[in-house]
């Protein structure tokens, strides 16, 4: 029995089935972790989703923020933008158990045996593990209410606040919880967001650092696996700091990391299943000892 972690899929299904292939994984025996970002930009979103239903025993799963917006879309479908790929899934027979298995996913995972937490974009530097594990537990509830869904998904919109307080109420509250899950990348140390900026680790804004940077931060000790921030292409440079966005949709490589070895592939095909060219060598593998260091 082995357990992966797969970076942002987007929609690019023959890279995922290749990487699948080359660690010949059972669905009956292993367990896939997904990063969020299931859909959208890619050429086969509803494939996709149709493809991680039908291996939905088999998954662990956080939401992206395009997850996110899909679910919103599928809500108001006013809400979709000319970028998306999304329309073929809300026009789909399954669409309402596709939309509904995606509405119960997570916004955090915490394996307490490994001591890994699995999250879309990361964890603000001034949250510990359990607070950081309430307030997604909060946003999965508002999810899969009935009464708040919609609500939710109407008010998740926005980049204010741009930090946490803990009096917050309401959508508001939900909203800053979203956005740190789902959209960060540099933040203070007091956890105010720059949703701007998108670029590499050095281009983070004075004042600001990656989520992950900071010494101070209360879920050192705890190993994350993330994904959403392809300018990385699966760097950080961070003890126990797992970034596995390598970009397949924009060009790119997909990554799949073994959540025990630390190991990791990479497909050698495009989001259409075609071979890509030589241009750039792979990311080395990690073993569990250098992943440390």
């Amino acid at each position: 029995m082995a357990t992966y972690a797969v970076g942002d899929l987007q929609g690019c299904l023959e890279p995922l089935k290749c990487l699948l292939k080359q660690v010949a994984f059972d669905p009956a025996r292993d367990k896939l972790w997904l990063v969020g970002d299931l859909v959208n930009r890619g050429p086969q979103s509803l494939e996709t989703l149709r493809f991680l239903y039908s291996l939905r025993e088999s998954l662990v799963c956080v939401l992206g923020n395009h997850d996110l917006h899909l679910l919103a879309a599928g809500n108001n479908i006013e809400r979709l933008k000319k970028a998306d790929t999304l329309r073929e899934i809300l026009e789909a027979p399954d669409r309402a158990e596709l939309l509904e298995w995606l509405r119960q996913q997570k916004l955090m995972h915490y394996d307490e045996q490994r001591n890994i937490a699995l999250v879309h974009a990361g964890i603000p530097p001034q949250w510990s593990l359990r607070k950081a594990l309430k307030c997604a537990a909060e946003v999965e509830e508002a999810l899969r209410d009935d009464n708040r869904f919609a609500p939710y998904l109407d008010g998740m919109y926005g980049n204010e606040p741009l930090k946490w307080d803990n009096d917050l109420k309401g959508v508001t509250r939900l909203r800053v919880i979203t956005n740190y899950f789902t959209r960060m990348r540099f933040c203070t140390s007091e956890g105010k967001l720059d949703l701007k900026s998108k670029e590499g680790l050095d281009s983070a804004p004075v004042g600001y650092k990656p989520w992950f940077q900071f010494k101070e931060r209360k879920t050192k000790g705890v190993k994350i696996i993330f994904g959403h921030w392809a300018a990385l292409e699966g760097q950080c440079n961070e003890p126990g700091i797992f970034a596995l966005d390598t970009g397949c949709v924009w060009g790119g490589s997909m990554t799949l990391m073994n959540v025990d070895t630390f190991e990791r592939l990479q497909c050698k095909c495009d989001e259409h299943g075609h071979t890509l060219p030589p241009v750039a060598p792979p990311i080395p593998l990690q073993t569990s000892a250098s992943a440390q260091r």
